[in-house]
């Protein structure tokens, strides 16, 4: 496998080979020192106060990281030192086995390390006493002994060297025994340093025997002094790892390749044999558990963690370390030990109260270590970066999700279809067309109105459902709007796609279960195609709307596009010269809804609104006359019979001492008349009209297209001291920030929002921020739209003043608001004269 050495890994046995050899050796260089050498009485003391020095070094070991590099700081070569000027050979061999045999039953390591660790240290003692018989006698701590010591000690470090490469090239390879003998090069350097203490402290010795109090003074002190500076070196080093560490993990987008990152830094950074990462199944997103182990490039599908510890530190949600240092979790241990393994450590990872996943480290390397409180602190740090990391990535996952896609079908969206469209119509195969068809759901608005608007989303969830189910593996089925949806492919012709619509409506026709009621589902199609009906994604779509707006009045339901669909622009023009007629003669009738308080229920203004009767075609819906009469040079005209029939009823009202405000929609071309204001201000004063009842409502989309040629109106308007309201607030590009520049009063709340907050959050989510950001401006909120209690039970907790919707009142005649005055509410008389309060909201 790649990453992996050439070498075969051999079993551990083999190291028997070295170790037998080194036995050997040892005892039969020990038989011969004993018979040339043997001890004296008066070298036993001398033999057991180097074996208390040796034990002493032994045990303390120093880690320090210098410039990235590690070293293990040890000074067992000053007691070798002593040892070997002060004590007999023979006893010096005891001493080394006695402290090598100490060190593997504190270790408890495994019996072919235990043993080949002694006879390793018995065979370099040997080959160094060996050494020292080569020169001649040692008679005193002069120049020549120093020489002696040193290259002795010397070929005791050499040999261990060998001893470790050798044993490892066996079992390892030769790589790895290579890279045994790169890394022991610094230690050269520090034997040689130890050396020289070693040395001076023989020479004080030599000088007098109480240099031994300073001596072990300065021992003592030199100990501490290395602790300090190896636990600095080694905070250092954790932090600069931690730092690197959560750089890498920030710098990831994708949780999916953040284990890849993440695991081999952790695993290094904690020492652990493994280090593994797993994540909680969430919605779309699948369990994750994958594990980095030492030597291993690749990552493992499984964890060495027993899934019930994992488990219990999730239902804790706390922090769980299980080991032979953590008595607080002796209960585990039993099911610890059962994978082989001796401690680990389980950190949650938290998103807010909620655990999405844990990291995990097993098995602190080198048997004589375990985890402590301060790993804890550090896997905890790394934690909460990584939880971080995970909720960012999906957050950005979602975001992108949510922008390609309906919220409440999880369909892709209007967005998402018009870019797939672009890219179908890229590629254009003889003999083929790339067909929109669209399903409009007949009756919906409907059952909002009666049943709610949550049976009203059920409604629509399910026929989505069912619209995925019988559509093609190939199609692309999406919901562009509130009750249309969109199913998008490839057919061979205009009458397939026909046929192929009208085969799906049929289908997706039939009884659907909403609630305790089961309702006939029935759908209106259109169908466009391309190349035939339009070259872009819009266009195609707004011919398929066309086609299914003419299917509604079809038997069969199913309409593909034709030009004559688009004779709606063609009556638009042709219904010009009959608006100009109805404006002289007084044919347009101005309708008021009222506008009331939604604190105390006090009806305080209407909005005024222009209503046209055609005598040959019936109902004309406003935005088709106001259309006309922005292109036909009649909006002044349009405004000011609006303004003076609203200037008007506001005079009577408060002739009979019970005033009422009047609002009237403004055109943004209306503002681009700097002859406006003139005409305001005079027609107040000719209606005696206090300014401050008049309130002018300006749409905001059609506000930002000129904002910056309608400001000066603006400013003129409100110098008149009539009010200034943003209209369908919301629906435009600006933000909030822009309410600050513009000299407005009052914000008016798109209807499409305040209908659908008491079942979409992310609709709840606008209102209340522009209501209460509104308010942080000074000023006034009115949300159009009320339909229902919920709706405005919620918009009066989070404070808004206004509202206005057909839970109140439709737009009535003037003769009908003054019926409905006298039927649903009741005078209240104020300071500034009678008020009408509703009797109760039906």
């Amino acid at each position: 496998m790649a990453g992996r050495s050439r070498s075969r890994r051999r079993s551990a046995d083999y190291a028997w080979l070295i170790t037998g050899s080194l036995a050997l050796f040892a005892l039969a260089c020990t038989v011969g020192f004993w018979i040339n050498f043997p001890p004296r009485p008066g070298d036993w003391l001398p033999a057991l106060l180097v074996l208390a020095l040796y034990l002493v070094t032994q045990f303390a070991e120093f880690n320090v990281v210098i410039r990235r590099s590690g070293f293990t700081v040890t000074v067992t070569e000053v007691p070798l030192v002593l040892g070997l000027y002060y004590v007999s050979p023979v006893l010096m061999i005891f001493v080394v086995i006695i402290c090598a045999l100490c060190m593997q039953l504190r270790a408890t390591m495994v019996p072919v390390k235990a043993w080949f660790n002694v006879a390793k240290q018995a065979a370099c003692i040997c080959a160094t006493l060996l050494v020292i018989q080569a020169f001649p006698p040692i008679v005193n701590a002069g120049p020549g002994t120093w020489g002696i010591l040193a290259v002795a000690v010397a070929v005791n470090v050499l040999m261990q060297v060998a001893c470790l490469a050798g044993v490892i090239s066996v079992v390892q390879g030769v790589r790895a025994g290579a890279d045994v003998i790169r890394a022991s090069f610094s230690n050269l350097l520090i034997s040689g340093v130890n050396v020289a203490v070693g040395l001076l402290f023989l020479i004080a010795l030599e000088s007098t025997r109480w240099s031994v109090i300073p001596l072990a003074v300065l021992a003592v002190a030199l100990t501490l002094l290395l602790r300090s500076f190896a636990g600095v070196f080694r905070q250092h080093r954790t932090l600069a790892d931690v730092y690197e560490l959560t750089q890498a993990v920030r710098n990831e987008s994708s949780d999916s390749a953040l284990p890849d990152v993440l695991l081999g830094r952790v695993r290094a950074l904690m020492r652990s044999e493994y280090a593994t990462l797993w994540l909680a199944p969430q919605e779309r997103y699948p369990e994750v558990l994958l594990t980095a182990k030492v030597d291993d490039r690749g990552l493992l599908d499984l964890s060495p963690v027993p899934a019930t510890i994992r488990d219990y530190a999730v239902s804790e949600n706390r922090v769980l370390a299980v080991g032979s240092r953590f008595p607080d979790t002796e209960h585990l241990l039993d099911q610890l030990r059962s994978t082989r393994a001796k401690d680990v450590l389980v950190v949650p990872l938290r998103s807010g109260q909620a655990i999405i996943g844990t990291i995990e480290v097993v098995n602190r390397l080198g048997e004589n270590r375990s985890f402590r409180d301060s790993d804890i602190q550090v896997l905890e740090t790394i934690s909460a970066h990584v939880a971080v990391a995970v909720e960012n990535s999906r957050l950005v996952d979602r975001l992108r999700h949510d922008a390609y896609h309906d919220r409440l079908t999880g369909m892709p969206n209007r967005r998402r279809i018009v870019d797939a469209l672009a890219e179908s119509v890229k590629v254009h195969a003889e003999h083929e067309v790339v067909a929109v068809v669209l399903f409009d759901v007949d009756g919906q608005r409907n059952v909002n109105e009666s049943m709610g608007h949550a049976a009203g989303d059920k409604l629509l969830s399910e026929v989505a459902a069912r619209l995925r189910g019988i559509a093609d593996s190939g199609a692309l089925v999406g919901r562009i709007g509130g009750d249309e949806f969109v199913v998008t492919l490839r057919a061979e012709s205009l009458e397939a796609t026909i046929a192929l619509a009208t085969q799906m409506r049929e289908r997706l026709r039939g009884p659907l279960a909403v609630g305790s009621l089961t309702l006939d589902v029935d759908t209106a199609v259109g169908v466009a195609v391309y190349p035939d009906h339009g070259s872009d994604p819009e266009t195609l779509l707004q011919r398929a709307e066309l086609a299914a707006n003419a299917a509604k009045a079809l038997p069969y339901g199913v309409q593909p596009f034709h030009p004559a669909l688009e004779s709606r622009a063609v009556r638009r023009l042709g219904i010009a010269a009959d608006l100009r007629r109805a404006l002289d003669n007084g044919q347009l009738e101005v309708y008021f809804q009222p506008m009331v308080t939604l604190a105390d229920r006090h009806v305080v203004g209407v909005e005024c609104l222009a209503r046209w009767a055609h005598p040959a075609h019936g109902e004309v819906a406003p935005e088709d006359f106001v259309a006309v009469a922005e292109h036909t040079g009649q909006l002044a005209r349009l405004t000011e019979v609006v303004l003076s029939a609203g200037l008007q009823r506001c005079r009577d009202w408060a002739d009979a001492d019970r005033p009422l405000a009047i609002a009237v929609n403004l055109s943004a071309r209306t503002l681009l008349d700097s002859r406006f204001p003139e005409l305001v201000e005079e027609m107040l004063g000719t209606y005696r009209v206090d300014p401050g009842l008049v309130t002018f409502e300006i749409s905001e989309p059609g506000m930002l297209n000129d904002i910056e040629r309608v400001l000066p109106t603006l400013y003129r308007l409100r110098d008149l001291g009539v009010r200034l309201s943003v209209d369908d607030f919301g629906t435009g590009a600006s933000s909030l920030a822009y309410l600050r520049q513009w000299p407005v009063h009052e914000v008016k709340i798109d209807d499409s929002f305040v209908q659908g907050m008491a079942t979409d959050s992310g609709d709840l989510a606008i209102v209340r921020a522009v209501v209460g950001l509104s308010r942080e401006f000074g000023l006034t909120v009115v949300a159009e739209g009320v339909e229902s209690e919920l709706t405005l039970d919620l918009l009066e907790e989070m404070g808004c003043e206004l509202g206005q919707g057909y839970l109140f009142s439709r737009p009535l005649p003037f003769e009908r608001l003054e019926a409905w005055l006298a039927a649903q509410t009741e005078p209240e008389s104020t300071p500034t004269g009678e008020v009408r309060r509703l009797r109760a909201v039906i």
